[in-house]
């Protein structure tokens, strides 16, 4: 008997824009959700929907993680809206690029990373929420909530960074 491998379907590139472009269009939509933990607005802006397609500046997403986290992306407003309790918090400093005196400036500030785990939908994700300093708390990224760590096969959260998780 031979074994038979499934094989993903691999999209074309046409098909891909054509997700991308739907995808953003609904995410341009959503300006915001009230979240009972914060008692007040996530916002979900330019600066979230290009973390999901990028890990950093210049330096695209794989386009299977992409897709990924578009997928799953109907689910984050939802927890965002639900969730009463927090998970985590992390705190560090990292340099934001900020418009001052019309250019961008590269300033270390310190910054608040908030998540939320959920299982809606069968599905269970991690949606995390940035805050710099004390400005608003907007949507900063959506995670499937484990991964498979290749050398040791056990299930992996993330890769320990929430900067480009």
């Amino acid at each position: 008997m031979i074994e038979e491998k499934y094989v993903r379907p691999t999209i074309t590139d046409e098909e891909f824009e054509k997700i991308r472009s739907n995808f953003e269009l609904g995410y341009k939509a959503i300006k915001e959700v009230r979240c009972p933990y914060f008692t007040g607005p996530v916002v979900f802006n330019a600066m979230g929907l290009e973390h999901l397609k990028f890990m950093r500046k210049n330096h695209a997403r794989p386009r299977n993680e992409q897709l990924l986290r578009m997928r799953l992306f109907p689910l984050a407003p939802e927890i965002v809206s639900l969730s009463q309790t927090i998970q985590g918090i992390t705190y560090t400093k990292h340099f934001e690029n900020l418009r001052t005196n019309q250019r961008y400036q590269s300033i270390l500030l310190p910054v608040y990373y908030y998540e939320f785990v959920a299982i809606l939908k069968d599905k269970r994700v991690r949606v995390v929420i940035k805050q710099i300093e004390d400005g608003p708390r907007f949507f900063w990224s959506i995670i499937p909530f484990w991964k498979i760590d290749k050398n040791t096969n056990r299930r992996k959260m993330s890769y320990g960074n929430p900067e480009i998780d």
